[in-house]
């Protein structure tokens, strides 16, 4: 078994929100890709 941990006091972990700004969601992004799901779903087999 292997512990790993930070070498010196100063290191910081990694926090979540690194990428904050970095790029930006699209406001249907909920929504895409709607038509094409409900299709596959609503086939009759």
């Amino acid at each position: 078994m292997v512990k790993v941990s930070p070498i010196g006091k100063d290191a910081e972990p990694t926090r979540l929100g690194f990428l904050l700004g970095q790029f930006a969601v699209p406001e249907d992004f909920d929504r895409m890709g709607e038509a094409e799901t409900e299709t596959l779903f609503s086939s009759q087999l």
